[in-house]
C-alpha cells in the first residue's frame, strides 16, 4: 500500500515538476531514478569492485611506488569506482551533478549503488573506517557541502563501517587541479592534508568524487599511513574514474 501511494505521489509531482534524465535530458517516468532506462542500460560501469588488480588500482599503486620511502614495504592498495568518466561522454554529468549542480540526491543514489556492489566482494569486507577527502573550509562554505562526504556516507552505510569526517583535515586551500598534469597535481597538494584524529582501525577506505591522476588521494594516503602505521590497510573509492 505504501509503495502504491508513493508511486502515485511521484506521478503527480512529475506532472507538476517533470524530472529529467541526468544524461540525455529525457523526461523520467515514475519508476525511473535520476537516469532513464535507456541510459541506465548503457551505464559505463567499471566493474573494478570485482578485481583486486584493475586499471585504477594499478595506476594508483604505481603512483605510490614513485614516492615510496626507500626500503619501506607497502600492501597493494585496493581501488574502485562506479563509472568511467570520459570528457566527451554525457555520463560525466552524473558526478558533475553532485559536485557542481548541488544534486545531492543523485549523488546518494549512485554512491549507494557503488556501496552495494563493493559489499559483495571480500576485498572491502574488512573496511571499518570510511574517511572522505576534506575540502578547505572556504570551498565547503561556498558549495554548502563536501561531495566526498556525500559519497562516503553511503559507502559507510553499505559496508557497515564508521564514517569519520574528523580524521583528515586540509591545512590550506589549493588552486584547482583541473588543468594540471600529474606532476603538477602532486606538487599542488603536497603537505596539504594532515591527520587530526587517530582511531583504532584495521582497514581505512579513503573516498573522493573522481579519480583523475590519483594525486590528491595519494597525498591523503601518505598522511594516513604516517599516522596510522603500515599495519593498517588503506583502500580507496570514487564515484568516477577518468579513463584517459
Amino acid at each position: 500500500m505504501y509503495a502504491y501511494l508513493e508511486g502515485m505521489i511521484r506521478e503527480m509531482l512529475d506532472l507538476i515538476m517533470p524530472r529529467e534524465c541526468l544524461v540525455c535530458g529525457r523526461q523520467l517516468g515514475a519508476a525511473e531514478n535520476h537516469i532513464c532506462i535507456w541510459c541506465a542500460e548503457d551505464l559505463p560501469l567499471t566493474y573494478f569492485w570485482e578485481q583486486p588488480h584493475n586499471p585504477m588500482a594499478d595506476q594508483f599503486n604505481a603512483l605510490l611506488e614513485r614516492y615510496r620511502p626507500l626500503g619501506e614495504k607497502m600492501d597493494y592498495a585496493y581501488a574502485t569506482a562506479l563509472l568511467y568518466y570520459h570528457h566527451g561522454n554525457p555520463y560525466k554529468k552524473i558526478p558533475q551533478a553532485l559536485k557542481y549542480n548541488h544534486n545531492i540526491r543523485a549523488g546518494r543514489y549512485f554512491s549507494a549503488r557503488l556501496g552495494q556492489l563493493m559489499a559483495r566482494y571480500p576485498y572491502y569486507a574488512s573496511v571499518d573506517l570510511v574517511v572522505p577527502v576534506p575540502l578547505h573550509w572556504r570551498r565547503r562554505w561556498q558549495r554548502g557541502y563536501n561531495q566526498a562526504e556525500v559519497i562516503a556516507a553511503e559507502l559507510a552505510r553499505a559496508l557497515d563501517a564508521r564514517l569519520r569526517t574528523d580524521v583528515l583535515a586540509r591545512q590550506r586551500r589549493t588552486r584547482t587541479q583541473t588543468r594540471l598534469d600529474a606532476e603538477a597535481r602532486i606538487k599542488n597538494v603536497q603537505g596539504v592534508f594532515v591527520v587530526r584524529k587517530r582511531l583504532e582501525t584495521n582497514h581505512i577506505l579513503l573516498v573522493d568524487d573522481t579519480f583523475t591522476t590519483g594525486a590528491t588521494l595519494a597525498t591523503c594516503y601518505w598522511a594516513v599511513r604516517k599516522a596510522f602505521g603500515p599495519e593498517v590497510r588503506i583502500s580507496l573509492a570514487t564515484l568516477a574514474f577518468v579513463n584517459s
